[in-house]
């Protein structure tokens, strides 16, 4: 039997949305481990670095792609960690962020 027009349509949106909901996953993850990281880096704990995270996550909203991330972090931290170290810290969280979602998944 054939698969229609319309049933491959749907088979890729449902793809591309379960695509898409992923990527905010991990996303999501990663900006939690950096707004984690950027508190520890800052000395906050408890309730302060609770608000921090969530400042780091929302600050992934205001535009697409990871520049907004990085600004929110290089004006939090202060001048010893270096633009590199922010990248790279980035990085490794999305790497992380990409094994812990991709192992929840299955």
């Amino acid at each position: 039997m054939a698969i229609g027009m319309d049933d491959r349509g749907k088979a890729f949106e449902s793809k591309w949305a379960h695509d898409a909901e992923l990527r905010f996953k991990v996303e999501a993850r990663r900006n939690r481990l950096l707004g984690s990281w950027a508190a520890a880096k800052k000395g906050l704990s408890g309730d302060g670095a609770e608000q921090f995270i969530l400042g780091v996550i929302a600050a992934d909203f205001q535009e697409a792609g990871d520049e907004d991330v990085f600004r929110k972090l290089r004006s939090e931290l202060d001048a010893s960690v270096s633009d590199a170290a922010i990248r790279e810290k980035m990085r490794e969280c999305l790497n992380a962020a990409v094994a812990e979602v991709g192992s929840q998944a299955k």
